[in-house]
């Protein structure tokens, strides 16, 4: 029976949580809305038109949100060429494919936004498969972005890890089934993730590379 070790992208393997706040909270400054960037920052990890009704309430005009989500793209797009991997992220997925687990990303980017965190990880030859945005019709905390990853897979949940920063992964893969391991380097606290579902807690990529067989991810099965 196959394993799959899904990781989220954002906050997760590339250093970019902070970057899509500052991107949000101009793309609604511009649009007329102050919203604090300590909440923005605690939306991240929405699907854009989640995160803007999360933020902004509900009952907003379609219109409005696809403006909103076109600014924030727009303005987080001028950082793809500079985006930052966190600590060992190639590493540690290259590390877990020679060791036979089926790695697979699972985030809400695609397109242009997708590449560029692919080329910043540069790990592309570790990675079997990736469920975007197109591939769901719901986003996290739903389930639907780590079921279709297990799908690409052909994996079991209860043989599978996901890897992710915020309380949306920890519930989304909760809802899931599978292992959830949850990294700080996104800026949410470890309790918080704890109560969202996750079993362990590490600093960041790098962290968990080098206790990996402490971690789920160094199960024997």
């Amino acid at each position: 029976m196959k394993k799959a070790a899904v990781f989220d992208v954002d906050g997760t393997l590339v250093d970019t949580n902070h970057l899509h706040v500052v991107a949000w909270w101009e793309a609604f400054r511009q649009a007329g809305h102050r919203v604090a960037m300590h909440d923005v920052h605690r939306a991240v990890g929405l699907p854009s038109g989640d995160l803007i009704t999360h933020l902004l309430g509900e009952g907003r005009d379609p219109a409005e949100k696809d403006a909103l989500s076109a600014a924030h793209k727009a303005l987080y797009g001028t950082y793809f060429e500079r985006l930052p991997a966190l600590p060992d992220a190639g590493r540690l997925l290259r590390r877990l494919d020679g060791q036979g687990w089926s790695v697979v990303l699972a985030t809400s980017a695609d397109g242009a936004e997708l590449a560029a965190l692919r080329r910043a990880i540069g790990a592309d030859d570790a990675v079997m498969a990736t469920a975007s945005a197109d591939d769901v019709a719901r986003g996290k905390p739903a389930p639907d972005p780590v079921e279709r990853a297990l799908e690409l897979a052909g994996a079991e949940p209860e043989r599978s890890v996901f890897v992710g920063d915020t309380v949306w992964d920890m519930r989304a893969g909760a809802r899931a089934g599978v292992h959830c391991v949850a990294v700080l380097c996104g800026g949410i606290p470890r309790p918080e993730l704890e109560a969202a579902g996750a079993e362990a807690v590490f600093r960041n990529p790098a962290h968990l590379l080098a206790a990996l067989e402490e971690s789920p991810l160094g199960r024997e099965e």
